[in-house]
């Protein structure tokens, strides 16, 4: 019977969890895969053309700024 603790901590932490379990899996809540890999590409894409720079936060500002909205 000793094997069944860790299945009973299991049962355990989804019960403790299981409101932000239900709400994380609600429609409303989903992310769309296409925009997620439109995002990727377009990091991948401004890490490209930053080949040789050394400057971290450079980087994070491009990725940051290519999220804004067109104006």
């Amino acid at each position: 019977w000793q094997r069944l603790a860790p299945y009973e901590r299991f049962a355990d932490m989804i019960d403790r969890h299981w409101h932000g379990i239900a709400a994380y899996c609600k429609p409303e809540n989903k992310v769309s895969l296409g925009f997620v890999e439109g995002l990727n590409n377009k990091i991948r894409v401004i890490q490209r053309r930053a080949y040789g720079l050394r400057d971290q936060e450079y980087l994070r500002l491009k990725v940051l700024t290519c999220m804004l909205p067109a104006l």
